[in-house]
Order: structure tokens, then C-alpha cells, then sequence
């Protein structure tokens, strides 16, 4: 079977028809968004990098691997799923390297980019949702404000933050800032351009 990458109404088929939460839904759209715009930094192939972001947790909500299995359930089975479809290895390389237990080592930009955005938009957007205005006028330093509050989104493991943040090889302060602004021009497509209706 010849390989290829999936285009962005295929992948997005595919997470509607996997994924029913919408803030789900919402996290691959800005994990997409990220990707597309490092990939314009990094002068690489946007569309795959954006559907590498799109497709890494397509998957999550049926097979959630509580048990951190490497090789069943999130993100083995999602990737069994694409390989059958044909979709390129580095995509599937990539998707499983993001979650540490896989055994799969980010070696390519492409997966250490997806690493180093993938718990920060989560974070982002958890910060936006206590905000007024959400991702407008969201300013780096608020983030890291939040990121020193144990207390806020205390599931995410700041160390794991910074740590794909330096694999990655940028400065903390100017990745939350880059993410942040990819974040905002997608932000209609993750609800979080403004405060809500009503």
C-alpha cells in the first residue's frame, strides 16, 4: 500500500467519528494549530505536521490506556488504525512518541514539536477559561503565573512542560508565547475568542 498523508477533512472525519467531547475535539485543534505554525518556524511541511497534531489523540477517548500499555490502546491502537489507511510512518512515529510509556524516542523536530506543544495547549487553554477575555490579550507571563500555582491544573506536570520544551531546544518564555499566539488565530475553533454568549 502506498503511504501518504491524510487530508485535513480525512483527519478531522476521523476525530469526530473516534471522539465525541468537544474539549477533546478542541485540544487536537490547538495541538493542529501549533504544529502548522512551527512548522512555518521551522520551514517544514505544515500539512503534515498540522495532521500529526490533529490525529495524536484521536483515539484517546476509546482506548484511554489507564494501564500506560506500550503497545494496546492510546496511542498504539489509533496508530494501527492509520497504518492500515496507509498514512505515512513519520505521522505514526510521531503520534507514538508523544506519549512517553510507547518506547517510541522523539527523535525527529516533528515529534519533539508535538511533545513540547501537546501538555502546553492543554495548560493555555485551562488558563484562558478563568480569563474574561479567554486566549485575547493573553500575555506569557499570566502562564507562567499559573505554572508556579501547584493548585491550578495540578494534573499537568510542569517539569514534563520544560523538559519538551528544552528537547525542543527553545526558551520557555518565547514557546508559551509562540504558542499562545498560534492559539489565538484558531481561537473561534477552540470556543475561546472572547468570553462566552450571554
Amino acid at each position: 500500500m502506498t503511504t501518504m498523508v491524510p487530508t485535513r477533512d480525512e483527519a478531522l472525519a476521523l476525530v469526530h467519528e473516534y471522539t465525541e467531547s468537544p474539549g477533546l475535539r478542541r485540544h487536537m485543534l490547538a495541538v493542529e494549530a501549533s504544529m502548522r505554525a512551527y512548522a512555518r518556524k521551522y520551514g517544514e511541511d505544515g500539512e503534515r505536521w498540522g495532521i500529526a497534531g490533529l490525529l495524536h489523540d484521536f483515539d484517546y477517548e476509546r482506548w484511554p490506556n489507564n494501564d500506560h500499555a506500550a503497545d494496546s490502546e492510546h496511542p498504539s491502537t489509533g496508530v494501527a488504525i492509520l497504518r492500515d489507511m496507509g498514512v505515512d510512518e513519520d505521522i505514526l512515529e510521531t503520534i507514538l512518541a508523544h506519549a512517553d510509556y510507547t518506547g517510541v524516542e522523539a527523535v525527529s523536530l516533528m515529534s519533539k514539536t508535538l511533545r513540547a506543544v501537546d501538555e502546553l495547549t492543554g495548560f493555555i487553554t485551562a488558563c484562558a477559561l478563568v480569563r474574561p477575555t479567554r486566549l485575547a490579550g493573553m500575555k506569557t507571563r499570566s502562564v507562567r503565573k499559573k505554572m508556579k500555582d501547584k493548585a491550578f491544573a495540578a494534573a499537568v506536570s510542569r517539569d514534563e512542560m520544560m523538559e519538551n520544551c528544552a528537547e525542543l531546544g527553545e526558551e520557555m518564555g518565547d514557546h508559551i508565547a509562540f504558542v499562545i499566539g498560534a492559539m489565538q488565530l484558531a481561537a473561534d475553533d477552540l470556543g475561546l475568542n472572547g468570553p462566552p454568549p450571554g
